[in-house]
C-alpha cells in the first residue's frame, strides 16, 4: 500500500481506493509467492483496499497457520494479484487529496506547494 507525502501530513497510510472501473486478469496460481508476500503487508489495509474492489472473501484477520488452507490462498491469490484499478483514485485519508489513477497506473506527483 502507499502512502500520501504532502508535506505535514501524519495520517497518510493507507490511501483509500475509488475505483471507476476494475478488472480482473487471470494469473498463474503460485502459493510460495502469497507465503512469501504475506509478512509484508498490513493486512487490515490490504483487506480494506480488497472490499473496496468487491473482494468480499477474505477473512477481518489472517495468521500464519491460513497459509496453508487451499480457499483461503486462493481468495488470497485472487484479491492480491487478479483484482487490478484501471481508473479512478487514490484518496489522502487526512487532507482528502486525490490522486488520479489512468490506465492502471497512479500518478502520485505532488504540486510545488505540497513539497
Amino acid at each position: 500500500m502507499l502512502s500520501c507525502n504532502i508535506r505535514g501530513v501524519k495520517n497518510g497510510f493507507p490511501l483509500k481506493i475509488e475505483a471507476d472501473q476494475v478488472e480482473e486478469t487471470k494469473v498463474d496460481f503460485d502459493a510460495d509467492f502469497l507465503r512469501q508476500m504475506y509478512p509484508k503487508l498490513e493486512w487490515k489495509a490490504f483487506k480494506d483496499a480488497a472490499e473496496g474492489l468487491g473482494v468480499s472473501e477474505l477473512p477481518d484477520e489472517c495468521t500464519e497457520e491460513m497459509l496453508d488452507d487451499e480457499g483461503f490462498m486462493r481468495a488470497f491469490h485472487h484479491a492480491l494479484l487478479e483484482v487490478h484499478v484501471e481508473e479512478g483514485w487514490l484518496i489522502c485519508p487526512e487532507t482528502g487529496r486525490r490522486f488520479p489513477i489512468s490506465k492502471g497506473i497512479p500518478n502520485l506527483l505532488l504540486n510545488e506547494d505540497e513539497v
